[in-house]
C-alpha cells in the first residue's frame, strides 16, 4: 500500500499589492496554523519518506514547518516549480512518477487542483480542502504508478477550524 498526505498551504499574505502570487509569504494566521497542523501530524505518528512542495513561498513555508517539526533530512524534501497551482492530471502524473521506495508521501501545494486530486483519487466529494487542511489517501499497490481514478481511500481529513483557536 501507498499512502499519499496531500496538504494545501496555510493562509498568506496580501498586504503587499507589488508580492506577486508566488512569492506572497504567510501571514499571522499561516504562521501559527502550519506548526499547529505540523505537530497534529507528528502526533499522529505517520513517518514521511519524501515531502514535495510547490516553489511558491506559502507552500515552501508550510512544508518547512513540517519538514523541521518532523525532522526530516534535507533530501528528504524537495520543492518542484511544477506544482504551483498543478491540474489534477500534472498532479496524477507526478504521483505516478515517484519513487517506489517512498511508501509514504506528502504533497504541499494549492486549490483547486488539491481538492480535485482528493475526490479524484477517493470518489469523495469534499468540497474544498480548506487553507492549511490536510488529508490522507491510502492507494493500494506496489507502485505508484497504480494511483488512479478512485483507487485510493479517504482515509482522514483534517484543518486548523476543526480545532478551537486556530480558525
Amino acid at each position: 500500500m501507498r499512502t499519499l498526505y496531500i496538504w494545501r498551504h496555510a493562509k498568506s499574505s496580501w498586504a503587499d499589492p507589488g508580492t506577486t502570487d508566488h512569492d506572497r509569504p504567510l501571514n499571522e494566521r499561516g504562521e501559527r496554523n502550519a506548526p499547529f497542523m505540523a505537530t497534529l501530524f507528528k502526533e499522529r505518528g505517520e513517518p514521511l519518506d519524501l515531502l514535495v512542495s510547490s516553489s511558491a513561498e506559502r507552500a515552501r513555508s508550510t512544508a518547512a514547518h513540517m519538514a523541521s517539526t518532523l525532522g526530516l533530512a534535507v533530501n528528504k524534501f524537495i520543492i518542484e516549480d511544477g506544482l504551483y497551482h498543478a491540474s489534477v492530471p500534472v498532479l496524477m502524473k507526478r504521483i505516478q512518477k515517484l519513487p517506489d521506495h517512498a511508501q509514504r508521501v506528502m504533497l504541499v501545494g494549492h486549490n483547486p487542483g488539491l481538492t480535485e486530486l482528493i475526490e479524484h483519487l477517493s470518489g469523495e466529494d469534499i468540497g474544498n480542502l480548506p487553507t492549511c487542511g490536510m488529508a490522507r489517501i491510502d492507494i493500494p499497490g506496489d507502485t505508484w504508478q497504480m494511483a488512479s481514478r478512485d483507487t485510493g481511500t479517504l482515509a482522514w481529513l483534517d484543518y486548523p477550524k476543526r480545532h478551537p483557536g486556530q480558525g
